[in-house]
């Protein structure tokens, strides 16, 4: 298979329509078919069911899309890494989780910038799972997770603890003597989905099971604005607030029959990755 095949693979699994795929490409339909059927014939399975008007994938070409959008990004990750040595002699690739970047990964970037001038650096801001796959899969040196990786030939280590604190808008808190677990089941609550963690597994049990929330996002800094502008609640990591709420903006509720858990950041990279480095920012000019 080569990389024209898997793209018109990947860009036909979206358009879902032969003739939309050629133009929105400027290839002939003919070599859109072609490269398909090549493609199928390599693989020896069919990747589409083919309707008068669209396809769909079928269940090996659900399985195998991954795949080909994998191989595309492990292809585009080396040629940027090669390109770098031509001016950097030193490369990072970090992954991070959106809750962990502006608390973590942030000012070790600047620090990192600002004392060096031969060092490259790629952030790729995700979730923890797609994250820890990208780590496996080379495209990323170290990662920042909120779960944990168990795995040979991997470090994980517990890069801080925090906890996740109650917000509201600073003069609009309800509970000024704190908020019960019946009363909490019943606010107006913005959800941040912290996905596999303790503390989004904790959060989600507080609810009934098919609770629609006001606002649900899986970028917790995102939430940050509506809770300044008084529109509901949210636990969120104190890390992240913590200047919000000594600047007066939001408030913490205090929790009266009940208690959050802490909040791990993980930091996640391979056994032999001098890890260090980066974190104590050692380089030589």
């Amino acid at each position: 298979m080569n990389t024209e095949e898997l793209k018109t693979f990947i860009y036909l699994s979206k358009v879902k329509n032969f003739t939309l795929c050629a133009e929105q490409l400027f290839i002939a339909q003919s070599t859109v078919t072609n490269r398909i059927s090549e493609l199928e014939k390599e693989i020896g399975r069919k990747l589409f069911n083919r309707g008068s008007k669209a396809v769909a994938l079928t269940e090996a070409g659900e399985i195998f899309l991954r795949y080909a959008e994998r191989i595309l990004e492990l292809q585009d990750t080396s040629i940027e890494e090669m390109n770098a040595l031509s001016s950097h002699s030193r490369k990072f690739s970090i992954g991070a989780i959106n809750a962990t970047y502006e608390v973590y990964v942030k000012p070790l970037v600047d620090e990192c910038l600002k004392n060096n001038h031969i060092t490259s650096i790629k952030v790729t801001l995700g979730h923890s799972l797609d994250l820890i796959q990208q780590l496996q899969d080379n495209m990323l040196d170290m990662v920042f997770s909120a779960i944990p990786l168990k795995r040979n030939g991997y470090a994980c280590d517990i890069y801080d603890t925090d906890r996740v604190a109650l917000v509201g808008k600073k003069g609009c808190n309800e509970f000024p003597d704190g908020i019960t677990k019946e009363q909490f089941a019943k606010l107006p609550y913005l959800m941040c989905d912290f996905t596999l963690s303790d503390a989004g597994m904790f959060i989600r049990s507080l609810f009934p099971k098919n609770r629609i929330f006001r606002l649900e996002v899986d970028n917790s800094s995102k939430l940050i604005p509506y809770l300044e502008n008084g529109i509901g609640y949210s636990f969120l990591p104190y890390k992240l607030v913590k200047d919000k709420l000594d600047n007066g903006t939001l408030e913490e509720i205090s929790l009266k029959d009940f208690s959050a858990p802490s909040v791990n950041t993980y930091l996640i990279y391979r056994q032999n990755y001098d890890v260090k480095r980066f974190l104590e920012n050692k380089f030589d000019d």
